[in-house]
């Protein structure tokens, strides 16, 4: 039975997804911010040439079902933008305890917002 471990796979074509906490380190120190009481954006540039996504809840959000709610709402959002965004960039996506009570159509419109403001938009 062929097991493929998940941080092996890129998530999505190419992107890839932010693991290692100084990655996430760098977007919070450098990055520039775009915040919104549902989401809150870090977008930083890297040399890597793709991009790169992370997805951060904390536990202000709510319990564990809350939080994976969050995560699959703004990891759905980025789906329909995805193809829009310039490569050469790492971006990780903060929930908020707004997130929560949003459909990904409107975490949607606030994320095409912010990557509008950040200049990574086609």
């Amino acid at each position: 039975m062929n097991h493929i471990r998940k941080d092996s796979v890129t998530n999505l074509s190419g992107f890839e997804t932010l693991k290692s906490n100084s990655d996430f380190r760098r977007a919070y120190a450098r990055g520039k911010t775009y915040t919104n009481p549902a989401l809150v954006t870090y977008v930083n540039k890297n040399r890597a040439g793709i991009c790169r996504i992370g997805i951060t809840t904390s536990k202000k959000i709510g319990n564990a079902v809350q939080r994976n709610r969050a995560r699959r709402v703004i990891r759905a959002a980025f789906l329909c933008v995805r193809q829009d965004i310039q490569p050469g960039y790492d971006i990780v996506f903060v929930a908020r305890t707004k997130t929560v009570y949003k459909k990904s159509t409107e975490i949607l419109e606030i994320m095409q917002k912010q990557l509008d403001s950040a200049g990574l938009l086609r």
